[in-house]
């Protein structure tokens, strides 16, 4: 039985080397790690951070006042007149701001669809790997005798025996169940949806930056302009006042004179300045053509409700308080998949083989289904040590999130107190405006001391409604979406 045990011992040599081959190839192609072709997590306990995580929450350069700092943001439908003028109202300039093509918007968008398709393949490991392989191998010599007989004598005799070809290949067919491992695989799937949680979180968060961009500049644009409106109208009532003193067919200036206009003509020229400023930045966040005048129609006057309880019950909403939840679901689920490497790596494997190489011994085509299992006995307590590193990182987590919480619950109370003092300002600045208007009814409306005036009450309020914005969208963005 010699030569049979001979041969037998190759042939399985071989066919283990063209199932263990096939079954790297396998593991390869899944990103995982294999232990007899069966998935396995890379790193349950420390899991990569993914190529596409960017920081949404990340601050940009907010000074958006000056040529050249504004970014484009979009490209829009928005078409100035024939004369240059756009008039533009708030809402469209926030619609046409975060439209579709505002690359941020398309970056949360991409980071979104990233972590999705990342857990869909983590999900993906539940099912039987598939793979082929082919061998087409030649030696450069004699595989050699394999059979030896015993002589009636007592000699030994070896006869060459062609089991194992000179020039052989083999086409194989094998698909891999994994069996144990989809408890890892489940844990995995875990941190993919938590990961997935936390990019639609932070999904709106460039929205919401870029309207706030918008709406800043929008406001201080109105300001620019009424104070412009207002540097015009003292100029004019200098003039006016030494057109009214100089004796007629006085042609020579005085001093004084001199020196009124120039200051007059200086005080235009700051405002004057700023206005197209701020012009060229909006026109640039917005997409529209170098040089296009804008004819801003104010917004109407924020109204808004919300109480101190009612904002501090909706910050679960919390971007941040979000991330530290799903931060701590992940770090758990890690726990759970470390603990998982103690049990043994258990898995159903067949397949289906077409060879030549062993011509004698195997049979040129069949089918084989079979179980593996492995299970490291002693790795000198680097389990052990991976389990405790872990469970500290999950109550690290946990703690995160108390401190998160406590952290978020400040900011609102604080950005609360500070919407409460700014309503106060800007429904004073209201009734200011109200009263000279009434005040404006009884004078002539093209008294340049009347028009100064009103732009003067009228920068102040705009300036006062967009405190109060900024407050409350510093507060909706500590809440977070409902």
């Amino acid at each position: 039985m010699t030569h049979h045990n001979h041969a037998w011992s190759r042939s399985a040599t071989l066919l283990i080397g063209i199932v263990s081959a096939c079954l790297c190839a396998s593991a390869q192609d899944a990103g995982v790690k294999a232990s007899f072709g069966f998935p396995l997590p890379l790193s349950v306990a420390a899991q990569p951070s993914p190529l596409y995580k960017v920081d949404l929450g990340a601050k940009t350069d907010s000074n958006m006042n000056s040529v050249g700092q504004g970014v484009r943001l979009a490209t829009t439908a928005l078409t100035p007149g024939q004369d240059g003028v756009l008039t533009l109202t708030l809402d469209q300039a926030q619609e046409a701001a975060a439209g579709a093509s505002n690359p941020l918007v398309r970056l949360g968008e991409l980071q979104v669809e990233a972590a999705k398709q990342h857990r869909l393949g983590v999900q993906a490991q539940y099912f039987p790997n598939l793979s082929t392989s082919f061998f087409d191998l030649h030696y450069n010599k004699h595989p050699g005798d394999v059979l030896t007989l015993q002589g009636p004598l007592g000699g030994q005799h070896q006869v060459a025996v062609n089991i194992i070809n000179k020039d052989s290949n083999t086409l194989n067919l094998i698909a891999v169940q994994p069996i144990t491992p989809l408890f890892s695989i489940y844990q995995l799937a875990k941190i993919a949806r938590a990961d997935e949680n936390i990019a639609r979180a932070k999904a709106g968060m460039p929205v919401a930056e870029t309207a706030s961009k918008v709406e800043k500049n929008f406001f201080e644009l109105l300001v620019a302009q009424r104070e412009l409106t207002s540097a015009k109208a003292d100029a004019r009532k200098i003039r006016a006042k030494w057109l009214m003193a100089s004796s007629p067919g006085v042609t020579s200036v005085s001093t004084e004179q001199e020196t009124d206009m120039i200051d007059a003509e200086k005080a235009v020229i700051g405002p004057a300045s700023k206005v197209k400023e701020l012009t060229a930045s909006l026109d640039e966040m917005l997409g529209l053509p170098e040089g296009t005048t804008l004819e801003l129609v104010p917004p109407e006057p924020l109204v808004e409700n919300i109480s101190l309880k009612e904002a501090s019950e909706k910050a679960t909403a919390n971007p941040e308080v979000i991330e530290a939840e799903q931060t701590a679901i992940k770090a758990h689920a890690g726990l759970t998949a470390t603990k998982l490497t103690y049990v043994p790596t258990v898995g159903v494997l067949g397949g289906y083989a077409f060879q030549n190489a062993i011509n004698l011994v195997l049979p040129r085509s069949f089918a084989y289904i079979g179980v593996s299992a492995s299970w490291t006995i002693f790795d000198f307590g680097k389990r052990e040590h991976g389990v405790k590193e872990v469970k500290a990182q999950a109550e690290m987590a946990d703690l995160g999130v108390q401190l998160t919480k406590a952290k978020v619950a400040g900011a609102i109370k604080s950005s609360y107190i500070e919407l409460e003092r700014s309503r106060r300002f800007t429904q004073l600045a209201r009734r200011m405006a109200s009263a000279t208007r009434v005040v404006e009814a009884s004078y002539q409306p093209d008294n340049p001391e009347v028009e100064s005036a009103r732009a003067k009450v009228e920068a102040d309020m705009f300036r006062a409604e967009l405190e109060y914005r900024q407050a409350y969208a510093k507060l909706k963005a500590l809440v977070g979406k409902e």
